[in-house]
């Protein structure tokens, strides 16, 4: 029994990208801006997670196994997520443009979920053809998961570095 309350890879990444659009969609009905606050922070934290988790360990995992393409569009698309996440984080709901930066992010996001879910030719669908071990790297991703949450609720959420940008750290 204790090896269906651990998600694969699959559901675990799949169950993030819910709570995101639930995250989103509570955005764009928020009145105040304290709110709007609020869910702007808990989305970047779970994106920057998120985002963290699959270039740890699951894209990794996917190297050879899935079309490059497709990988390296993922990577450029976290990096444009982290810039949108950067400027948001750095800004508030008083600021010019900041409920366009969120609803871009939710755009971007929208996009990339699609890319991975995608029935036959997604990522997920062609890492699962591989036969990958999805049931492992869910458990290396839910460790480091569990870990990453634990030090940005006490730390704060750091600024996101890119890959596809020479590293850049973002400030």
């Amino acid at each position: 029994m204790a090896q269906t309350e651990k998600p694969d890879a699959i559901a675990l990444l799949k169950a993030d990208h819910r709570k995101v659009e639930e995250l989103f969609a509570a955005y764009e009905g928020a009145k105040t801006s304290g709110r709007k606050q609020a869910l702007a922070e808990e989305i970047c934290m779970e994106l920057t997670v998120h985002t963290k988790i699959e270039e740890d360990v699951f894209y990794p995992a996917c190297e050879g196994a899935v079309e490059e393409d497709l990988l390296q569009e993922a990577y450029v698309e976290h990096d444009g997520a982290k810039v949108l996440i950067a400027e948001i984080e750095a800004g508030g709901p008083g600021d010019e443009f900041y409920d366009a930066k969120v609803k871009v992010l939710s755009e971007m996001i929208e996009h990339h979920v699609e890319e991975e879910e995608k029935r036959v030719e997604g990522m997920f669908a062609q890492a699962r053809k591989a036969g990958l071990d999805m049931d492992a790297l869910g458990e290396k991703m839910l460790a480091e998961k569990e870990a990453l949450m634990a030090r940005y609720k006490a730390e704060g959420t750091p600024r996101p570095e890119t890959l596809t940008l020479g590293g850049t750290t973002l400030a």
